[in-house]
This record gives structure tokens, sequence and C-alpha cells, in this order.
């Protein structure tokens, strides 16, 4: 091995690494708004998706979220559960489920009004290094590259 290839696998020249260690931060940031309202991470992004746009199929919750059937299919019943939302089933296509607030997922809407500028706050950035970073982001995340996406 050249001492060039050695170089490129330290963990400080990885790409990855930053990343992976920016969102498991800013995920942790989120933490102590969304405690008390009893949700994790994952499932305040189904909320932002559905207050957004009420009725969305578990598809669409998928693609949006570019998360794999199997993790948002069990984030959704717990949510359901807890009478958060309900799942109905399509009558022309027992395959499509769609998702909708119900009254209770609806008004924790209000309660989560403050996260965005808390979380913001936390952040320590100048808002152009911000709106830079979630550019870049998305650059990232979009289709820049063959890699395949989840499915």
């Amino acid at each position: 091995m050249t001492g060039e290839e050695r170089e490129r696998l330290k963990l400080k020249n990885q790409l990855c690494f930053p990343l992976y260690a920016a969102a498991r931060r800013v995920t942790a940031y989120y933490t102590p708004y969304l405690k008390p309202l009893g949700l994790t991470y994952t499932q305040y992004l189904v909320f932002l998706v559905l207050w957004e746009e009420d009725g969305v199929t578990v598809g669409e919750l998928c693609r949006r979220l570019r998360l794999d059937n199997g993790t948002v299919t069990p984030l959704l019943k717990k949510l359901e559960a807890r009478g958060l939302i309900r799942r109905v089933r399509s009558a022309e296509d027992e395959r499509v489920v769609t998702v909708y607030l119900e009254d209770k997922g609806r008004e924790m809407q209000e309660q989560a009004r403050e996260i965005p500028a808390g979380v913001g706050c936390c952040l320590n950035m100048p808002k152009e290094d911000m709106e830079e970073l979630y550019r870049l982001l998305y650059k990232v995340i979009g289709d820049g590259c063959d890699a395949p996406e989840e499915e």
C-alpha cells in the first residue's frame, strides 16, 4: 500500500465521518425539545411531512424521508397506537396505505413550533453558513452520483 493510499484511509480524511458526526450532534440537539412530546427524531420527521401535507402514502413518506418501509412501518404503528395518526388502506389497492393526522397529532404542531429556532441557536453558526451547509447537504443527497438510493 502506498503512502497516499494509507493517507486516504485515515479517519480524518473520510468525508463520511464529519457528515456522520455532525448528523449525530444535530440530531442530539433535538432531544430536549422532542422528549416532552414523547417523540423520537425520526417520528418528528414523519410529523414534519404530515404537518406540511396530511394524507400521505407510506411510500411517499419513505421517499421524502429517504427511509425504507421496514423502518417507517413500525414507527407509524407506534404513533397510531398513541392516537396521533391513523393509517388507511386503499380500497382500490390494498398495498397502498395512506397516513392521516389525528387531532392529537395535529395539535402537536403548535407544541413543536419553537423547535427549529431552538435547534438553530444550538448550531452557533452565522445564517449564511447554515444556508450554505443546507445547500451543500442537499447537493450530497440529491442526484449527484449513481449510488443506489435505499428502498
